[in-house]
């Protein structure tokens, strides 16, 4: 099964679908068409860019070659978390310290743009603040304490440490050994966020064209984007399709990888046991390199995620071998149904920052957001738009990260990667 099929099986159990009400599907593109900006992708990035440019005035179309929320946008876990994939270290070693305070700074701004947005549109998101990232053994604990203690005296980051003989106040597990608790940071239903996004950009002037894949660009003063029944000519053009552009941008290619991160959501649960599983209902992250996600929904289930996959290959009997994992986690839910077993592809770095930057001087790209993106995309959409209005400071600053290619080739590169992440499996066992 090619990646394309495979991503589409991963698709048709989701239950953000299975929750969110699709208004009636966008037309793809019929003829041609001439804007200021065309982009390639419609998830949280490049809608966030639509939405930012319509509001400076330019003409905007956005076509995508399925439906809206799709791609890895629509499947999430759901979690908007301060910070980058990477430590804040791999940026600080590349830009500097001033710098790296800007990226820091604006990944905070990530966070508020959710609320703002959310607010001015009316879009209904089910946000709820907190997120708990939680050791699984002393020696991480200690780790992650440096970590927070250094982060809190360079950059004020405001958090509440939470030692061994309080874990059990933050969550009902086993498995955790200490953590933080951060208020500013949260999860929403992805889905939910993104459609109500294309609904912002369509009321805002945007077009929107589902069904609508990009075949090729012809790069120019005037960049043509080839699609199967009309051509698109625009001043500029934003790709942020990521793992999706299948081609459409070799250049861009070698430099980032799909893998697949893999997610079920319980039956409704009992109120009164989510909440004594998760007091404050934050998110959660566990600190293993291979790591765990989960969170409660608005409707009381238990959204449980992880189990990656570097080969693209799905595992076997997904739903029942997630809720093994599950019950690992919160043995209370070792009888808990599974209601709904989903996955995608997330783009990852070799470094795990993010890669933007330009092909030509008027075609921009946003990739690499190594599942950390909820959050990140937005902002990202805002700096491309700044870029693109004659203000790339900012954008620039990101676009002066250094990416290497995977190693291995287009034959090797994923059998390396397998076998490295074997490593950090054995690893997160120590």
């Amino acid at each position: 099964m090619g990646f394309l099929a495979t991503d589409q099986a991963l698709a048709r159990d989701s239950y953000y679908d299975a929750t969110a009400a699709r208004p009636t599907p966008q037309p793809p593109l019929q003829g041609d068409l001439a804007c200021d900006v065309a982009i390639v992708g419609a998830g949280l990035a490049g809608l966030s860019a639509a939405i930012e440019l319509a509001d400076r005035g330019y003409r905007v179309a956005v076509l995508e070659a399925r439906q809206v929320g799709t791609g890895a946008s629509g499947r999430n876990g759901g979690q908007a978390i301060a910070g980058l994939a990477c430590d804040l270290s791999t940026i600080e070693a590349q830009l500097g310290d001033a710098d790296a305070r800007m990226v820091w700074n604006t990944t905070l701004e990530a966070l508020d743009l959710i609320a703002q947005r959310s607010a001015r549109f009316g879009i209904e998101c089910e946000w709820q603040p907190g997120y708990l990232s939680l050791a699984v053994s002393a020696r991480k604990g200690r780790a992650l304490q440096d970590w927070l203690e250094q982060m809190q005296r360079r950059h004020g980051y405001d958090t509440t440490w939470i030692a061994p003989a309080e874990i059990s106040r933050w969550i009902d597990s086993p498995c955790f050994h200490s953590g933080y608790h951060d208020p500013r940071s949260g999860h929403l239903n992805p889905l939910k966020y993104t459609l109500g996004l294309a609904r912002a950009a369509r009321e805002l002037g945007v077009q929107i064209h589902e069904g609508t894949p990009v075949t090729a660009i012809t790069p120019g003063s005037t960049v043509r984007l080839h699609t199967p029944h009309g051509d698109v000519h625009a001043a500029h053009v934003l790709l942020a399709g990521n793992v999706y552009l299948q081609g459409l941008a070799p250049a861009l290619a070698d430099r980032i990888m799909p893998v697949g991160t893999y997610i079920i959501a319980s039956e409704p649960l009992d109120p009164a046991l989510l909440q004594r599983l998760i007091p404050s209902r934050s998110a959660v992250c566990d600190t293993n390199f291979v790591l765990d996600y989960f969170r409660p929904t608005a409707d009381h289930r238990m959204l449980y995620g992880g189990r990656v996959s570097y080969s693209t290959a799905t595992p076997a009997n997904l739903a029942a071998s997630m809720q093994r994992r599950m019950a690992q986690t919160f043995p209370q839910l070792a009888n808990a149904r599974v209601a709904h077993a989903w996955g995608g592809f997330v783009d990852i770095t070799m470094n795990r920052a993010p890669d933007f930057g330009r092909l030509h001087p008027n075609v921009y790209y946003l990739q690499g957001f190594s599942g950390h993106g909820v959050a990140l995309t937005g902002l990202a959409g805002r700096l491309v738009a700044e870029a693109i209005a004659g203000q790339a400071e900012r954008f620039d600053v990101y676009a002066r990260l250094k990416h290497r290619p995977f190693p291995g080739g287009r034959l090797l590169r994923t059998p390396a990667l397998v076998l490295g992440m074997a490593y950090y499996r054995l690893r997160d066992l120590l």
